[in-house]
C-alpha cells in the first residue's frame, strides 16, 4: 500500500506469522497523526492494537512545525491548509482503490490535528468507508461540514473520544461540534475520558481497540 501523495509508512498485517508479499489486509486503518507529530509517533500502534488482518499506512503532513509536521496553519490562517490536506487524502484514498483496496475497507484514524482531518474527509468522501476515528480533536466548520456530508456519511460508522481535562483543545468545544454533526444525523459514537491531550491507555485505548476489532469483523464478513 502506497501512495504519490505523502510521505508514509506502511505497516502490513501479519497475524503472527511473516508477511506475506502482496498480500492486501482485510482492513487498512490510516492513520492521520497531530501536530508537530509524524508517523513515527504511531509506531507503537499496530503490536499495541495486536489485530490480526489489519494493515496501518500511516500518513505524513505535508508541512513542517516544530520536529514535526502539520495538517494545517494555525488558527486563524488553517483554511487553505485544510482545503489542500482535505484534496492530498482524498486522492491518496483514491490510489488505494487503485492497489486493490476499496474505501469501504479503510478506516480513517486522527488524533488532534489528524482527527479535525480524518472528520473533515469523512464527511465528505464520495465513497462509502468502513469508519471514521477521530481521538482528541474538533470539526473545521461544522455546520458547513454536516451541511456537505454525503449519504455515506450518515450511514457509517463513527467514533470521536475527547478528554475532559484536556488543556489543548477544550472538551465542550468538541462536544458542541459533535452535537451538530449528531442533530444532522451523523451517527456518532460520542466518548469522554477524564485525560488531557493524548491516548488514554487504559479505557480509551481498549474501546479504540475494540471499535477497529469490529469494524475489521465486518468488513471480513463481506
Amino acid at each position: 500500500m502506497n501512495t504519490s501523495q505523502l510521505v508514509h509508512v506502511y505497516v502490513p498485517p501479519t497475524g503472527g506469522l511473516p508477511p506475506s508479499p502482496g498480500k492486501l489486509p482485510d482492513l487498512l486503518v490510516v492513520v492521520l497523526h497531530g501536530r508537530g507529530d509524524s508517523p513515527a509517533g504511531f509506531a507503537w500502534m499496530p503490536k499495541v492494537l495486536d489485530l490480526k488482518r489489519v494493515g496501518y499506512l500511516m500518513l505524513q503532513a505535508p508541512d513542517r512545525m516544530y520536529d514535526g509536521f502539520s495538517w494545517y496553519d494555525l488558527p486563524p490562517k488553517q483554511d487553505a491548509g485544510v482545503l489542500r490536506s482535505r484534496a492530498r487524502i482524498s486522492a491518496t484514498l483514491d490510489e488505494l482503490a487503485g492497489q486493490g483496496m476499496p474505501a469501504e475497507r479503510i478506516v480513517l484514524f486522527g488524533f488532534s490535528q489528524g482527527c479535525l482531518m480524518a472528520v473533515d474527509v469523512g464527511l465528505r468522501y464520495p465513497k462509502p468507508l468502513a469508519g471514521v476515528c477521530g481521538v482528541s480533536g474538533y470539526v473545521m466548520w461544522p455546520e458547513k461540514a454536516a451541511a456537505e456530508a454525503t449519504p455515506h456519511a450518515r450511514t457509517l460508522p463513527w467514533l470521536i473520544t475527547a478528554g475532559r481535562e484536556d488543556p489543548v483543545i477544550p472538551f465542550a468545544t468538541t462536544e458542541a461540534h459533535v452535537a451538530a454533526l449528531k442533530a444532522a444525523g451523523i451517527p456518532v459514537d460520542w466518548r469522554g475520558y477524564h485525560k488531557d491531550h493524548t491516548i488514554d491507555p487504559e479505557r480509551e485505548l481498549v474501546d479504540l481497540r475494540a471499535w477497529l476489532a469490529a469494524r475489521a469483523e465486518a468488513v471480513a464478513g463481506r
